[in-house]
């Protein structure tokens, strides 16, 4: 049976290119899966069903809603948004790694529910070339990119509620340690127990193995 695969929650403000960082994470990577979330909008141009978003109606998302078929959910403009559980708990029993990019508040949310997951939060070398950033989308009103970096300052401060901060000064070298991080927790102990059982009930017959201690 294989290894359980690791539940992996990526943060980070609006322009430091977590986006960016999760595709190539996942493009070097055949065995990590991207959790699909589902919404009650309709879909955009270009935009696939089970690739970019599950679209569904919102009855049925409230109805997921009461079945705690939901890691995290919110409501946003009149539209539902959420991660759906059935998903990830699939391909994290298959053995796959699964990578969530969320926001921070959706993230504690399914820190809550998924305790054991790997919370990793993404920042820029600095707010100057995260303003840069966003002005270099083009995408945005100067209101709007206001608004970006006063979040951005806001959510920093909730930077600590994750176990690993990555700086995204370089695509590569982020992505990189996020690579490195994924393969020291596949080294944990409490990820390996039935390994470690089996090796002690091999040696000793008839004996019970220690009862593990819970190192957080």
């Amino acid at each position: 049976m294989p290894q359980k695969g690791i539940l992996i929650v990526v943060s980070g403000p609006s322009g430091t290119g977590k986006g960016t960082v999760c595709r190539e994470l996942l493009r070097s990577n055949p065995y990590l899966k991207y959790s699909i979330s589902a919404t009650t909008r309709s879909p955009r141009a270009g935009e696939v069903e089970g690739i970019n978003y599950l679209f569904v109606a919102k009855d049925q998302f409230k109805t997921m809603i009461e079945n705690d078929d939901l890691l995290e959910w919110a409501e946003v403009y009149d539209n539902f948004y959420g991660t759906p559980r059935h998903y990830v708990v699939e391909q994290l029993n298959r053995g796959y790694d699964v990578v969530l990019e969320i926001d921070t508040q959706g993230a504690m949310k399914v820190k809550e529910k998924f305790p054991e997951g790997v919370y990793i939060y993404i920042i820029p070398p600095s707010l100057d070339e995260l303003a840069d950033r966003i002005h270099k989308r083009g995408t945005d009103s100067l209101d709007v990119i206001k608004k970006r970096l006063e979040c951005a300052s806001g959510e920093l401060s909730l930077a600590h509620n994750y176990h690993y901060i990555v700086m995204n000064d370089q695509v590569a070298a982020a992505v990189q340690k996020i690579k490195t991080i994924i393969a020291a927790e596949k080294l944990r102990a409490q990820r390996n127990t039935a390994l470690i059982d089996n090796l002690y009930c091999a040696g000793c017959v008839g004996e019970e193995p220690p009862t593990p201690i819970n190192n957080k």
